[in-house]
């Protein structure tokens, strides 16, 4: 099963953000399934997960796994698997905070004035890729593009002629050929290139045996933030410290798995995701790519899910690129964890 339902660009992202805020109406108090809060702590915590459980999600796994949840003062913490943008659970109250993507959210925003905030990113670069094979269609460049049979699926076709409009190619100088989402129309020829995940799909055909160029939007005019942590906006101001004890274990779970890649891929395997026969190969692979998308310059120096002014300014700029337009205020919030930082300093230096 492919990642890419979880995407929903424009259409799918309105309906659903239509949804929690007709839903939200319903909401009372603070909207929250955390409203069990105690004296000695935050109360129970429901988290919407983006995709299925599998290792993407290696830093929650530790969190709740080492106790880092409990320390931080949460009772049951549960992990809801997707595939969700999670804008329709946070505004219906179903969930506290959710793990989505910048498109998403920024197309709730703009779209139908969603009052949700990104407060920090797992992803400083985005994973979405144009995989070609190396003898096959081999596109390494943006004009490689030209005169290709490109698959892509329905969900991700705004963010594919975002991709062309931020290279200036015209989508007519090309094929656009619609897809699912198992990339087997790659292998058997019917495409030159397909859209996918370098953490996901690319590593899937790669293991396949067959030699593959990955074309990765974030090196090419889309450098947007992914794996975005999300709540609503009544939640920062009525929440305030639970989301800031939060991202605390967020960051404890995430310096041990950038740390351990293995060890997040076996609670993948032996624990959270037993139900889905994941491959263990392909498991830790994945967990080591994606660890290269969590850390960057910006993080080593001012800690992990920091997004710095620059990628701000760039994940606003290829959301216009995708038709979504929106100021960088409209959209983050990190000022809760600037607080964090200072209070915990030592977090800062994850890879010490």
């Amino acid at each position: 099963m492919s990642r890419f339902s979880r995407t929903r660009i424009a259409t799918a992202v309105a309906a659903a953000a239509l949804t929690g805020l007709a839903l939200s109406a319903c909401a009372s108090g603070s909207g929250s399934t955390a409203e069990t809060d105690d004296a000695e702590g935050h109360g129970d915590l429901t988290l919407q997960l983006s995709w299925i459980k599998n290792e993407e999600f290696a830093g929650e796994y530790i969190a709740d796994s080492e106790g880092y949840f409990d320390e931080a003062g949460f009772g049951d913490v549960t992990l809801v698997p997707g595939p969700s943008t999670g804008v329709a659970e946070l505004l219906s109250g179903s969930a506290d905070i959710a793990l989505s993507d910048s498109v998403a959210v920024g197309s709730a925003i703009a779209n139908e004035g969603a009052p949700v905030k990104i407060i920090g990113a797992t992803f400083q670069a985005n994973p979405f890729t144009v995989l070609s094979l190396a003898d096959g269609g081999n596109i390494a460049t943006p004009e490689d593009l030209i005169g290709k049979r490109i698959g892509v699926q329905d969900s991700n076709l705004a963010l594919f002629n975002a991709l062309l409009a931020a290279n200036d190619i015209d989508p007519a100088d090309l094929t656009i050929v619609p897809v699912q989402y198992d990339p087997a129309p790659l292998t058997n020829g019917e495409v030159d290139g397909f859209v996918a995940y370098i953490t996901n799909e690319a590593i899937t055909v790669e293991m396949a045996g067959m030699a593959t160029t990955n074309l990765p939007f974030a090196d090419n005019g889309l450098p947007f933030v992914a794996e975005t942590v999300t709540v609503t906006d009544e939640k920062i101001a009525n929440d305030r410290e639970l989301l800031k004890a939060f991202l605390v274990a967020e960051i404890k779970g995430w310096t041990d798995a950038v740390a351990d890649p293995q060890k997040g891929a076996d609670l993948a395997l032996e624990e959270y995701g037993t139900e889905l026969d994941l491959d263990p190969a392909k498991t830790l692979a994945g967990s080591e790519a994606q660890n290269l998308l969590v850390v960057s310059d910006e993080t080593v120096e001012n800690g992990l899910f920091t997004i710095s002014e620059a990628l701000q300014s760039t994940t606003i700029e290829s959301l216009a690129g995708a038709g979504i337009d929106i100021d960088a205020a409209d959209i983050f919030d990190l000022s809760l964890l600037a607080e964090v930082y200072e209070e915990h300093p030592e977090l800062i230096d994850y890879a010490g």
